[in-house]
């Protein structure tokens, strides 16, 4: 990587944690500056405005999300262990957080109101990658013979997607993993119902 790469990785690495765990609204530019040891002229040079910087910072935080949730996807080969696989990495975001912070679909989503279109569309966009990527494992489960024929694919993502959430919301509130791991016995015995 070149210095000008690097440079900008620090950047997107280090607001990502101060985004995801201080907040997007509460996050100065000398936060940032402080953080990364750059001063402002540099994160502008990279970056046309915080706005910017939030979004790019979004996108750095839900791409190493995915990441390592598609290696857990791929390690196992039928459609509902897949799904598992989705749950038991939402799981983790209460013992053993891939991602300081959390999950950052869920700190956006609470910021990301009228005041933050920027913020609200990527938003948008990442809870879209989740959905398609729950709707694409059930969709190649009917495929393969392991997932019933005819079922609301739509409506089995939108409440894994808002069970999981709303626990890690809980869980967070609370301290502890209790309710997620309520959920993700739920989520299972959910899946036990429509695989074949």
């Amino acid at each position: 990587m070149r210095n000008p790469e690097i440079t900008r990785e620090n950047i997107l690495k280090q607001s990502g944690q101060l985004f995801n765990t201080v907040g997007y609204k509460a996050t100065s530019l000398k936060h940032i500056t402080d953080a990364t040891g750059y001063t402002k002229g540099a994160i502008y040079r990279h970056f046309k405005s915080k706005d910017e910087l939030e979004i790019e910072t979004l996108s750095h935080l839900s791409f190493q999300m995915f990441a390592l949730m598609k290696a857990r996807i791929k390690a196992q080969k039928t459609a509902g262990d897949k799904l598992r696989a989705i749950f038991n990495y939402f799981e983790t975001y209460i013992s053993k957080p891939p991602l300081k912070g959390g999950c950052p679909l869920l700190n956006v989503a609470i910021e990301a109101d009228d005041a933050h279109p920027h913020l609200r569309k990527r938003a948008i966009m990442i809870l879209d990658v989740l959905r398609d990527s729950i709707d694409a494992i059930l969709s190649n489960g009917v495929k393969h013979g392991q997932i019933k024929m005819g079922i609301d694919k739509a409506y089995y993502a939108t409440v894994i997607i808002a069970t999981l959430e709303g626990a890690i919301m809980m869980s967070k509130l609370k301290g502890d993993n209790k309710d997620i791991v309520r959920v993700v016995i739920h989520l299972e015995k959910l899946i036990e119902g429509i695989e074949l």
